[in-house]
């Protein structure tokens, strides 16, 4: 559920956590976190904030775009699948996509289009979706990555969400 200053005042009580600072608390033990359980708990915390509209002055006052980002070149799965989650969350806002294109998360989200995890694809199909603009359209529609993207759309018997948004993609942004 999206929210704003007095939802989270209510929510929260006057004596409460303020957001920013909740925030930053999660950043702060992402970067100090030592194993790898806990980074993913945390990342997948922050990804679960990236989709509300409250937070993103925030999340791009404390740099967690570009923490998604870094997640996204872990080798570890789950990172990579809580990182793009979070970048698929947030890139509606186009002040965010322009912070991700701005960091070189074009290709890092092409990337995660050949991932093995399900999770994974979904969220790089649809932060393509909201990446790709007159800006962006060059470095997006290479021919592999549209070949990838219909290569989904043809496979509704495997996956029902893969084909909807690939076929999604691709009618806004290939096929008009």
């Amino acid at each position: 559920m999206f929210t704003n200053a007095q939802r989270q005042v209510e929510r929260t009580g006057h004596s409460g956590t303020p957001r920013d600072q909740y925030l930053q608390d999660l950043v702060t033990q992402f970067q100090n976190a030592t194993d790898e359980e806990s980074k993913e708990k945390i990342a997948a915390n922050l990804a679960n904030f990236a989709y509300d509209p409250f937070n993103y002055a925030f999340m791009r006052q404390l740099n967690v775009l570009e923490l998604f980002l870094d997640c996204i070149t872990e080798p570890n799965e789950r990172l990579v699948e809580f990182g793009i989650g979070g970048i698929c969350n947030s890139c509606v806002d186009p002040a965010n996509a322009s912070i991700i294109t701005q960091c070189g998360g074009i290709p890092l989200v092409i990337q995660c289009l050949s991932n093995p995890v399900r999770n994974t694809v979904t969220y790089a199909l649809g932060a393509l979706y909201y990446l790709c603009n007159p800006l962006t359209k060059k470095e997006i529609l290479k021919p592999d990555v549209v070949r990838t993207i219909r290569e989904y759309a043809s496979a509704g018997a495997v996956s029902t969400s893969f084909s909807n948004l690939a076929n999604a993609f691709l009618e806004k942004h290939v096929d008009p």
